[in-house]
């Protein structure tokens, strides 16, 4: 595979993933919401060590998972303001990295085995939920790691104003 390049706005940071990811989160959280001025995030996740800075220097802004309460670390340019990437106290050895940040953000597929969507009681109205990829009210595992409860829809879903719930 052809190592995928991405970057801040302003070309200050640049990062490059060296593998495939190993699943993508699509997450509707109110965190994600905020984060990206959208009605969810598209998260591909790599292990750290496929993960490199390539040019310059993040800045770092902690904060805590409303879904866990653990450490979420905001990697963004200290320039421009882009957030590029997270790592997570939770899950050591991973970095979710912002899609819309990668030079081709469509180099990578969503590939219902290897995705999830997460946090769909924050759900906003007219987000969509795509069909064969597992869907979580939450988290998709405890802090314990056992799995939560989940469904996978056959038809896409536009959420209205009755809210999302399995």
């Amino acid at each position: 595979m052809k190592p995928q390049q991405g970057g801040c706005l302003c070309g200050g940071l640049r990062y490059e993933a060296r593998d495939e990811p190993g699943h993508v989160t699509l997450c509707h959280c109110h965190f994600c919401q905020r984060a990206t001025g959208g009605t969810h995030m598209v998260e591909p996740i790599f292990d750290k060590t496929v993960f490199d800075i390539i040019s310059g220097a993040p800045k770092v802004w902690t904060t805590r998972s409303a879904g866990s309460g653990m450490k979420v670390h905001v990697h963004f340019c200290e320039t421009c303001g882009t957030k590029t990437h997270l790592s997570f106290e939770r899950f050591l050895d991973i970095v979710g990295v912002y899609a819309g940040t990668f030079d081709d953000p469509n180099w990578f597929d969503v590939i219902p085995d290897a995705s999830k969507q997460i946090f769909l009681e924050a759900a906003q109205q007219n987000a969509v939920i795509l069909p064969g990829i597992p869907c979580f009210n939450g988290h998709m595992r405890k802090l314990d790691d056992t799995l939560n409860p989940s469904v996978t829809i056959q038809t896409p879903v536009v959420i209205g104003k009755a809210h999302w719930g399995i």
